[in-house]
């Protein structure tokens, strides 16, 4: 069966326009293109356009998908082993928050007694399930098995006061971070007000009596060198990753 631009985004739900667009990127060229101009799409391009579709339900940037799909280790039946567990873990996280608005609903309706820490459980425990799936491995390679337990431990008992506070921290940390980098100077006041701020959030999460400056130094490294932590980072602002490294070296020299 083959397609016109029009034709492919009427049976996928995508627009013309972001077909257009994936082709100008290189990320899903057409087959061929007609006589009169206009593209036309196979098989094998409706195949690679479910492969796109089901990475960007998985918050995968463009570029990061260009990279997987034209990659010579490229499998499709590997690649949809991986979306559905990806989706099965996701799908887990959401029965968790709709079991806690769930109850939170019923609380306020007055069925049930909710004590406040049950209130913030299915946020705590996404995270750690987030945490794990994303960097559990290198991690526990880096910290050991009983450093990272302890760590989702703690989190996990934290209270509603104490979770509350914790989000607070890391907001008050990132605008720190974002004005440290518009510095530039990683040995500014600033750059060091986010090392003492990032100290602080990392002593919330860190099992206690696991802290130390050259544990701090390598996690920071780790943002630098680790994809992951590195796109977290960049996220935040272009060059985070980076700047916190130096900063963190400057904080304890």
């Amino acid at each position: 069966m083959e397609y016109t631009v029009k034709e492919l985004a009427s049976l996928s739900g995508v627009s013309a326009r972001t077909l257009r667009y994936y082709d100008s990127i290189g990320l899903l060229k057409p087959a061929r293109l007609r006589e009169n101009g206009y593209r036309e799409y196979g098989e094998e391009q409706v195949d690679l356009l479910q492969q796109i579709l089901f990475y960007r339900q998985l918050d995968v940037r463009l570029e990061d998908i260009q990279r997987i799909v034209t990659s010579h280790e490229f499998e499709t039946a590997k690649a949809l082993e991986g979306h559905l567990t990806a989706l099965q873990e996701k799908k887990a996280r959401l029965e968790q928050l709709i079991e806690n608005v769930n109850r939170t609903l019923r609380h306020i309706k007055g069925e049930i007694d909710m004590k406040d820490k049950e209130k913030f459980e299915g946020f705590q425990k996404q995270m750690v399930e987030e945490n794990e799936q994303k960097y559990g491995e290198e991690l526990r390679k880096e910290y050991g098995e009983e450093m990272i337990n302890g760590s989702n431990a703690k989190l996990m008992s934290m209270s509603g006061e104490e979770w509350e506070e914790t989000q607070k921290l890391q907001s008050v940390l990132n605008d720190t971070l974002k004005r440290a980098v518009v510095s530039g100077d990683p040995a500014g006041p600033e750059a060091m007000e986010t090392c003492r701020l990032h100290k602080e959030w990392l002593c919330r999460y860190w099992k206690k009596g696991t802290y130390s400056p050259e544990a701090h130094l390598g996690l920071t490294q780790m943002y630098v060198a680790d994809e992951r932590f590195r796109k977290y980072y960049e996220e935040i602002t272009p060059g985070a990753a980076q700047f916190l490294k130096a900063a963190m070296e400057n904080y304890y020299r």
